[in-house]
């Protein structure tokens, strides 16, 4: 589980006896300024090494921001299948969730989500999403987390080393080397094979997976092969109304069922560079009968009872996605160059597709008889074509008693993007066909196909004084963004006589960090971060026009990018026995872009709807999390750990006073961990305050809770491994933040839907030799 602020770590921490702190004398003292997490001499989270926060393998002591780093163990042992199980116990760190038919949606970071959150694997951006409507919504859920070794979050705006796409976080998934199963497995004593498979259950959806790899190696060349597979049904929830219709509260019927595949193959010339050539791909279905749509129209306002009425019979769902990455990079160790000590490269193209189909049928009654039935066939596709470069290099250089630790590098990306709705209608008594489903007349798009290119380049100093105790780090980045776009018959069609918009826009952005061990334990970190987000395709040219419902969206060629400014500052401490982190932040964002903008009407009566440059926000916070291994303090102790984090925000339009939505409330997780050479047990809990912080008066309040879950693990033999866990142990019914319950009147009647589901398990077997 992740470590997690508690007040009973922060004060054991204060209070530690003079044993655990022995070792500062004033010769320690003196050692100690090279590096707190170093000279502790202790495993910690601190001693973490990441990559994500500087482009540069740095100790989590060692950098300048707040970041979440979860290995392939804690996956495992945690029994994570998605990202919602990813970030279960990560206060600040939310993923969406709807109900119906979409399930997981973005993840969000400090409040701020979707596509202002950087996601990516393996340097890569995963595709964007995309929303238009209830029947077409395009998530980013593309990565299989089976595949991974490592995830890195970075909190706050990463523009600085990111670019547009970074402006509230950077999520970076990491995938496994051959090496990484052939270390596991002994390849410096000999082995030069690797075979491992995984199976297992998750309850809370029924769910199964499985999956099988394959690794050699030999002096020069090496390689893997990963598939996996996995398959369930609905997520449950808390629900007990299983009727058709409106009154539904239990979740609808689904079934789900996925696979993925990464194959990895690396050419090592020398022990100091690799050529690696990557295959990856996953694609994933979801059946879904939507029976809380099958809904019988109300009447209008004073209509007599005899009006005729319109319901819906049917609604079933079937959504489709797939990705597919092919990748070759260059990884060089050791340069005997004035302009570079180390450099990676890589070339990549990115292929990513969303289809889903909704069928529909209604009839309509009449004085007690059903009359006009029809069948509804809609399609949405949403295609997205990435391909792009990049190159990250790192020169070391002394002056005086001042070291620099140089990385600069480019990233150029190119992007098409294309998408579509169609449908028709079929009256089944007369077998008439048309594509008019009010309001739209299909085909339509929302915006015609565009391309974006962006070219950035960056640098970044890590400059080290006083032996190292205080290290400042500058970086810049300049990107260029621009937008083409291309129109149609079917974008024209739909926007007659609207012109499209081309887009050009430069941006830079700085950054200053600093991080300063002060004494042997304690540490000083923070800085300055400018954050921005180039105006979305999308939004920029989103266009339809109906004339029957007197409406039209037009373009906007003077959108400006969404901007940040943002401040952090924290303390941390660590030695052998305890870890603790407290940061505060303050972020400043202008010019969001708040898309549909009702702007007036237009010549023609229409009412005219616009994406414009609208809402000046901040969001204010502080985080904390600590560590304690007991048994470092007491040898009656031994095994036993607590770990703890929590996070608070609070987030509000400047211009209105309005609480934004997106703010989670107060959030808390504590684990108590017992853990022995083959087999260990946590006792996990999750805790939140009460969502009373809503920009729209009348809304449901989510209540607090506190969920505990129990895990454990346990290695019965050389290479096997069994991992299990019960969670939510005491069946609570409770809402979690990040669901659309908060949407909701107090007074609806529908609210045990959006709830999590009820006590269930876990389990996972893993064996390889």
């Amino acid at each position: 589980m992740h470590p997690v602020p508690s007040t009973l770590a922060v004060a054991l921490m204060l209070a530690l006896p003079a044993h655990a702190r022995a070792a500062d004398s004033a010769a320690a003292d003196s050692e100690a300024l090279t590096g707190a997490a170093a000279a502790a001499g202790a495993t910690n989270e601190f001693d973490r090494i990441v990559v994500t926060a500087t482009r540069t393998e740095r100790a989590l002591d060692d950098v300048p921001s707040v970041v979440t780093a979860i290995d392939r163990e804690q996956m495992d042992r945690e029994l994570v299948r998605n990202i919602k199980d990813l970030f279960r116990y990560e206060p600040g760190i939310t993923v969406t969730t709807g109900t119906g038919r979409f399930g997981l949606g973005d993840i969000r970071i400090r409040g701020l989500g979707g596509n202002r959150v950087r996601i990516e694997t393996d340097g890569i951006a995963v595709p964007d999403a995309f929303s238009i409507g209830s029947f077409s919504t395009a998530n980013r859920n593309f990565v299989d987390l089976d595949t991974l070794k490592r995830v890195e979050v970075v909190r706050g705006p990463g523009s600085a080393l990111y670019g547009s796409d970074a402006l509230g976080g950077v999520v970076a998934f990491q995938t496994k080397d051959p090496s990484d199963y052939l270390e596991a497995g002994g390849l410096e004593d000999g082995t030069d094979a690797y075979f491992g498979f995984k199976l297992g259950y998750e309850g809370a959806d029924n769910g199964l997976f499985g999956a099988a790899t394959a690794a050699f190696g030999g002096d020069r060349w090496s390689g893997l092969v990963s598939l996996n597979h996995h398959q369930g049904q609905e997520t449950e929830n808390m629900g007990e109304d299983r009727s058709s219709g409106p009154n539904r509260t239990a979740a609808n019927p689904q079934d789900y069922d996925g696979r993925s595949l990464l194959t990895k193959l690396v050419y090592a010339p020398s022990e100091n560079q690799r050529f690696k050539l990557t295959v990856e791909g996953n694609e994933d279905q979801v059946d879904t009968d939507v029976l809380t749509a099958r809904v019988l129209a109300a009447l209008p306002p004073g209509a007599p009872p005899t009006t005729p009425r319109t319901r819906t019979t049917a609604l079933l769902g079937d959504d489709r996605q797939t990705r597919a990455r092919v990748s070759f990079a260059h990884e060089v160790d050791q340069i005997d160059s004035v302009l570079v000590d180390s450099l990676q490269w890589q070339v990549y193209r990115q292929d990513s597709e969303t289809t889903q189909y909704t069928n529909e049928l209604r009839e309509t009654l009449s004085n007690g008889r059903v009359i006009n039935p029809t069948r509804r066939e809609r399609e949405f596709n949403f295609d997205q074509r990435l391909l792009g470069a990049e190159a990250v290099l790192h020169k070391d250089v002394v002056t005086g008693s001042v070291d620099h630790a140089l990385t600069y590098g480019f990233e150029y990306a190119y992007t098409d993007f294309k998408q579509k709705r169609d449908g028709r209608s079929t009256n089944l008594t007369t077998g008439a066909v048309t594509s008019t489903i009010l309001p739209d007349v299909f085909p339509v798009r929302d915006f015609p196909t565009s391309a974006t290119t962006s070219a950035a380049l960056y640098v970044q100093d890590e400059i080290s004084f006083a032996d190292g105790a205080f290290r400042l780090i500058p970086a810049v980045r300049v990107d260029h963004y621009k937008l083409d776009s291309k129109s149609d018959a079917i974008y024209e069609g739909d926007n007659p006589g609207l012109p499209i918009v081309d887009m050009t826009e430069t941006s830079v952005s700085p950054k200053l960090g600093a991080v300063w061990h002060f004494t042997r334990d304690w540490s000083l970190f923070g800085g300055y971060q400018h954050g921005f987000r180039a105006p979305p395709y999308n939004d920029v040219n989103l266009g339809f026009t109906n004339f029957q419902f007197g409406y039209t969206a037009i373009p906007n060629p003077d959108l400006k990018p969404e901007t940040s400014d943002g401040v952090e500052f924290g303390v941390r401490f660590s030695n052998q026995a305890v870890y603790a982190e407290f940061t505060t932040y303050y972020n400043r964002y202008d010019d969001f872009i708040e898309s549909l903008r009702d702007i007036g009407f237009n010549e023609q009566g229409l009412t005219v709807f616009q994406s414009q440059n609208i809402a000046n926000a901040e969001i204010y916070g502080a985080e904390a999390r600590a560590g304690i291994d007991l048994g470092a303090l007491s040898e009656a102790m031994a095994g036993w750990s607590l770990r703890g984090s929590a996070a608070w925000s609070k987030g509000e339009d400047r211009d209105t006073g309005t609480p934004l939505e997106s703010i989670d409330p107060l959030r808390a997780s504590l684990g108590v961990a017992y853990d022995r050479e083959t087999w260990g047990v946590e006792l996990a809990g999750r805790f939140a305050g009460r969502d009373d912080e809503l920009p729209v008066a009348g809304r449901f309040e989510t209540p607090g809770y506190g969920v505990f879950d129990l895990l454990g693990h346990w290695t019965f033999a050389p290479g096997a491994e069994l991992n299990a866990g019960v969670f939510n142990l005491a069946d609570r019914k409770y809402w979690e933040a990040g669901t659309i319950a908060s949407q909701q009147p107090a007074t609806s009647t529908v609210l045990d839907r959006y709830t999590s589901p009820g006590r269930n398990v876990g389990v996972s077997l893993s064996v390889s030799w």
